[in-house]
């Protein structure tokens, strides 16, 4: 969807013109916490090795705070979720500035990295969640695919363009104030605008069946092969931002210009966002499940590249061609998960789909920060290929597994 139709768009008219800017700055803080957190570790403690398992641990607390939270959001509604749950996260984002630059442990450090990710509000794939309920309420059923694929490519879109932001902030803010100032601010944007996103009039709308109460599909529906195999092609593109990152850092840090790693890594996302968004041009022939194979390719093709540079240009050029692979990919997998969640489960395969990007992410992260110091930079920056591979092999996987969904007749309602 580009953004001249994106005004026109039913969802604009049903969702107001103000939803779409308080949902991306909503999103922020979340692309801010890594990259901040391994950021201001590294800076504090002088390990990339410990920044990278904090980075790690955050992952982990989200990955097993996620679903539940998509849970949550599916039985209670996003607004009783996200309020309480935006302010503790601001709330523990503020003390992590105070305790990581104390004489506290690095145990109280990690503790509170956990905490952070657990109370982390994944505001993506709620807003996913809204706009496919949107289009479910709004749209005929013979306009709701392309529509659909244009909402994914268009949230697919706005993610990349906060994962550039948001690094680009901290590499910013680190390298012209000092690297606690991201973290700080962060915290201030989780207050002012995870709220903001909250109390906007879709915070009351729910997805239901008929005007009623929906049947929610049983659990065990989440773990069926073709929605299981797209969970792990996400998880491989969270595995590549860690490595990417972290591998990056270390390069970086290594000739003494390690804050400026997220300014570098802000060049992926620009290839990324502008094919994500452009992925709604592309023919309807040209379904999600081929898109997911050729991109993920072409990821996979670039990373080999960027495995063998050896320069900061080479770097950049491997970064901006990686950036070509990811955004489309990204599209794709989120479309797919769309159009397999079972019934009732929206929030919930949402939210795993945002959880295995950032445990992914999180513990490349941790294992790419071990490696940066027993092995060098060097050798890390092949980590991001192996990523690439997991993605190109549940594409594969998912082709061989996959059947067509009947999805049920679905509509919007007040909570």
């Amino acid at each position: 969807m580009t953004l001249p139709r994106l005004t026109e768009s039913p969802l604009v008219r049903s969702a107001g013109s103000a939803y779409f800017p308080i949902a991306f700055i909503a999103r922020l803080p979340f692309a801010m916490m890594v990259v901040g957190l391994l950021t201001l570790v590294v800076a504090e403690r002088d390990s990339v090795a410990l920044g990278g398992l904090n980075a790690a641990v955050a992952g982990i607390g989200t990955a097993l705070a996620g679903p539940l939270l998509g849970a949550a959001v599916d039985r209670l509604g996003q607004r009783r979720v996200l309020v309480p749950l935006g302010l503790l996260n601001a709330v523990l984002l503020g003390a992590f500035v105070l305790v990581v630059g104390s004489s506290a442990p690095d145990l109280a450090v990690l503790a509170l990295s956990v905490l952070i990710g657990a109370s982390a509000p994944q505001v993506a794939p709620l807003s996913r969640t809204r706009l496919v309920a949107i289009i479910t309420r709004h749209v005929a059923p013979n306009r709701r695919e392309k529509l659909l694929t244009g909402t994914m490519a268009y949230e697919s879109a706005a993610d990349e363009m906060v994962f550039i932001v948001g690094p680009f902030l901290v590499g910013i803010l680190a390298s012209a104030i000092a690297p606690w100032v991201a973290i700080a601010g962060a915290a201030v944007l989780t207050a002012v605008f995870v709220t903001a996103f909250a109390l906007h009039p879709t915070g009351r709308l729910q997805l239901r069946t008929d005007g009623q109460h929906t049947a929610q599909a049983p659990a065990r529906e989440l773990l069926r092969a073709p929605l299981m195999t797209v969970v792990a092609g996400t998880l491989g593109v969270g595995i590549f931002f860690g490595a990417t990152l972290t591998s990056l850092t270390g390069f970086l840090a290594a000739t003494g210009d390690g804050d400026r790693a997220g300014l570098l890594y802000g060049v992926m996302g620009i290839g990324s966002a502008a094919l994500a968004l452009g992925s709604a041009a592309l023919p309807q022939r040209f379904t999600a499940r081929a898109r997911w194979l050729v991109f993920g390719s072409l990821l996979l093709a670039a990373a080999i590249g960027y495995a063998t540079a050896r320069s900061e240009a080479g770097l950049v050029i491997a970064l901006a061609v990686l950036g070509l692979g990811i955004g489309p990919t990204l599209v794709a997998l989120y479309s797919l998960a769309a159009a397999l969640s079972p019934a009732g489960r929206s929030a919930t395969t949402m939210t795993l789909l945002g959880s295995a990007v950032v445990v992914g992410q999180a513990v490349a992260s941790a294992v790419t920060g071990a490696v940066v110091d027993r092995f060098g930079a060097e050798t890390a920056l092949a980590l991001p290929a192996l990523a690439a591979a997991l993605v190109v092999a549940a594409g594969l996987a998912h082709r061989a597994k996959a059947e067509q969904p009947a999805e049920p007749e679905r509509e919007l309602v007040d909570a």
